[in-house]
């Protein structure tokens, strides 16, 4: 439950009420009602808590027993921990989760379908931070993908995470060891081919995994959403319904709206106004306040003449008299909030803390709808510089990536050029030494020796900002793992729920973390480049080369190492230049242009431009001609392939379909991974991989890096044109036969996962990938469909040997992505 905090620092989110009954409690009824009447529960987190409310289940109609693991066995290891009670088709459900299903029609399609397990399915809107499942039309599951990334997304149906099981799926369990269903026993069952089906359940089903939820969850409940039993008295008000508990005591005048919830023994005042509320039990309202689209907890004291919009009170709080909560506030247990103070939106009071008399509570961070979906993606935090990645908002990511690494350990952190980027670092490392964490900072160095820093050294993390090479509107916050690759969604997610929960440790006095600035690595970096290239044949060849250092930190680091490789080089924007941090479209021509005309009017071997992080290269060949992406990923693997041996490359899904044409002339087997940096870098470094190739200019050698390296690519282009004593504008014309276009069509994020269903639907009899959206290859093209991450939108990639192909592939995807959002 870190995610409902403050409401579940003193209770377990099971017990969190709605419509002021446990959560729970809805689960035990429902039940109940479907013919389950012998429960048990397995508890970890303040097990006593629903011990001591269930008891032995007699007062539910059932009964019930109670297990508690030694240690956190995971989600399918728990189910084993309770097999003795395990002889007959069980069922599982979260006693935290609020539905209405039919659990006997369940049931009944279980048996019928003589199945060895059954998930319980729903479709929602957004199904990021669950399991999502495609089945076959029995009902058969044939492929699911735990909380998958918008790039994986392939269906908008989910994982309720309701089973139900035979006895001897539970036995496939190893006892006394951490096991999950998805990501274990499914698997497991899938691999051989056991009977695993899954059934669209109709009706209502939230996971209340955060405060948005548990609002919506309220309001749903209210509107009537849900089937729950109230055994309460009702009244009808006007048009307004009154739900009243046992001794419940009325002033006048009161103004009633909407659904209202009153609990047992609580009194209301005169003239207060109550809309679409709950108010549990033994409260006490004062007059003339007014409270809109709130829960009210139990024991709860309220004022007179206050104000509570959209608020969360907890157990035994007390509000003052003219108190406002303006909307959207949180209020733990046990907390005082003084008479005449006003709490401003999105805050959090944590339980037990108090307020003074006319106080005015404010929070600078005011997360729109961007924030609640998904704050990590693609090991990265990107945002409106100085609007949604404020430095308030950095110092308390930073704490909770502090509290995520572990106090006495070192993070690793850099930048780019610009004055943001060092602004908003700065915030960030102060919340990594609150939280007791030590910073190792690299100033302006490139993300290459970031990452060669991390792989080479003691620390336990990395953080780079930059603005975004697309929108230099936007910084984006990058994370490396210990090791330099960029850090796995299973970890951030950790950071996420810490960052939301705001639950993370600060130091003490004598625990604050160190900040230094580390010496050597830099010099350690140029060594190891050196030695990881032929030197030797790179000085005899006489290169002349134009870089443009797109004024990023490259410039302080590789004109050392060219002049040591004796490549003559005419350098341009050689300069940090804080005013010069990223280019746009326009700016990016220009320059592209300028790099264009000065390798003609040299007579040079070829053009680099690297950019501002050091990454991705873009290159000019010695016609002056630009190389696009595509085409330099052809001409690269080509390259790499005629000067080394090798058996297996990867390159992203949305790579030109000329790499599997160009690897069977060399006999060597072509890997497709998903399209971000972190799932090349995976792939080398499982093994087996002898070289990865990017769509954005960016190369993974078996060198001393673990990612892309701007200007190690650089080098290697020089090295194999030596070798091979050709130019580059010699190579280009052998793949120039492939024509390619990309759109993007709109789409709400509602839509996305219904979209992804239909689409999957749509090609489940042609030749496709499903890595990062559909790829299809039909008719001697390809066409790659994707949602994007972070517009709402699809982006289609078409290709083929004809305009024709391309431009039927474009409309074709186009109008069914139009279609499937109706």
């Amino acid at each position: 439950g870190t995610r409902l905090r403050p409401l579940t620092i003193n209770i377990p989110k099971p017990m969190v009420p709605i419509g002021s009954v446990p959560m729970m409690e809805h689960v035990v009824h429902l039940l109940k009602r479907h013919g389950f009447d012998e429960l048990v529960s397995l508890l970890f987190f303040q097990a006593d808590d629903i011990k001591n409310h269930f008891k032995d289940g007699r007062r539910f109609g059932v009964k019930m027993d109670y297990l508690q693991p030694a240690e956190d066995y995971g989600t399918a290891g728990a189910v084993r921990f309770a097999e003795e009670f395990i002889n007959e088709t069980t069922l599982v459900i979260s006693g935290d989760v609020l539905t209405d299903f039919n659990l006997s029609e369940a049931m009944e399609w279980h048996h019928n379908k003589k199945s060895d397990a059954t998930i319980l399915l729903t479709r929602v809107e957004n199904p990021l931070a669950y399991g999502i499942v495609i089945t076959d039309e029995n009902g058969r599951i044939t492929r699911f993908l735990e909380k998958p990334s918008w790039g994986e997304l392939f269906s908008d149906t989910i994982n309720t995470g309701i089973y139900i099981l035979e006895p001897h799926t539970v036995r496939l369990i190893p006892p006394k060891t951490n096991f999950d269903f998805s990501q274990n026993l499914f698997p497991l069952m899938l691999s051989r081919e056991m009977n695993l089906n899954g059934i669209i359940a109709e009706g209502y089903w939230k996971d209340v995994g955060n405060i948005e939820e548990y609002f919506l969850a309220h309001h749903d409940f209210l509107a009537g959403n849900i089937d729950l039993s109230l055994d309460m008295e009702r009244k009808k008000i006007g048009e307004a319904d009154l739900y009243l508990g046992k001794r419940v005591k009325l002033g006048d005048d009161l103004k009633i709206e909407g659904v209202v919830i009153i609990g047992d023994d609580t009194s209301i005042a005169d003239s207060v106004t109550l809309n679409n509320s709950i108010i549990d039990k033994n409260c006490s309202i004062g007059s003339q306040s007014e409270i809109n689209n709130s829960v009210i907890w139990p024991d709860v004291i309220i004022g007179g003449g206050s104000r509570l919009n959209r608020s969360v009170i907890g157990h035994r709080s007390q509000i003052g008299d003219n108190v406002v909560l303006i909307d959207h506030v949180i209020v733990s247990d046990d907390c005082t909030i003084g008479s005449g103070a006003t709490v401003k939106a999105n805050c959090k009071i944590w339980a037990g803390k108090s307020v003074d008399d006319g106080a005015i509570l404010s929070t600078s961070l005011v997360w729109g709808e961007k924030w609640n979906r998904e704050l990590i993606t693609e090991s990265k935090v990107t945002g409106l510089a100085l609007t949604e990645l404020t430095p308030e908002m950095c110092v308390k990511l930073g704490a909770a990536f502090g509290a995520f690494v572990g106090p006495g350990k070192s993070v690793v952190t850099s930048r780019d050029a610009s004055d943001t980027s060092r602004l908003l670092k700065r915030s960030l490392i102060s919340g990594l030494l609150a939280a007791g964490v030590d910073c190792d900072d690299l100033e302006t160095l490139p993300i290459p020796v970031v990452r060669y820093a991390l792989n080479h050294s003691n620390f336990g993390a990395g953080v780079y900002f930059r603005h975004n090479p697309n929108d230099y509107h936007l910084i984006d916050i990058i994370f490396f793992d210990g090791n330099g690759i960029d850090m796995p969604t299973s970890k951030l997610k950790k950071v996420e729920r810490l960052f939301f929960g705001e639950d993370f440790r600060r130091a003490n006095l004598d625990e604050t973390g160190h900040l230094e600035m580390p010496q050597g690595i830099l010099e350690n970096y140029r060594a190891d480049f050196i030695a990881a290239v032929n030197a030797d044949l790179i000085r005899k060849s006489g290169f002349k080369v134009v870089i443009d250092y797109s004024n990023g930190g490259a410039c302080q680091v590789f004109p050392t190492i060219f002049t040591q490789l004796g490549i003559d080089v005419v350098a341009l924007n050689a300069h940090l230049d804080p005013r010069k941090f990223s280019r746009r479209p326009d700016e990016m021509q220009r320059t592209i242009n300028q790099l264009s005309a000065i390798v003609r009017s040299l007579d040079a071997n070829i053009g680099f431009i690297i950019n501002s992080a050091a990454e991705k290269l873009t290159v000019v060949d010695d016609k002056g001609k630009l190389i696009d992406n595509q085409l330099l990923l052809m001409i690269m693997t080509d390259l790499f392939l005629r000067t080394h041996p090798a058996h297996r490359i990867a390159v992203p899904v949305g790579a030109t379909m000329g790499i599997e044409e160009i690897a069977s002339k060399y006999g060597v087997e072509v890997l497709r991974v998903r399209n971000s940096h972190l799932a090349m870098m995976e792939a080398f470094q499982r093994g087996g991989i002898d070289y990865v190739g990017g769509t954005r200019g960016g190369f993974i050698f078996p060198t001393f890096q673990l990612g892309t390296d701007a200007v190690l690519a650089a080098v290697y282009i020089l090295e194999m044109l030596a070798k091979q004593k050709v130019g580059l504008a010699g190579l280009r014309g052998e793949f120039e036969k492939y024509l390619r276009a990309e759109i993007s069509v709109p789409c709400p994020w509602a839509k996305k996962g219904q979209v992804m269903r239909k689409l999957i639907s749509y090609t489940n009899d042609k030749n496709r990938q499903l890595i990062d959206g559909v790829r299809v290859m039909e008719n001697g093209g390809s066409v790659l469909v994707a949602p994007d991450n972070l517009a709402a939108a699809f982006n289609i990639f078409a290709e083929a040997k004809s305009q024709d192909s391309v431009d039927n592939m474009i409309s074709q995807y186009r109008t069914l992505i139009e279609e499937a959002q109706e």
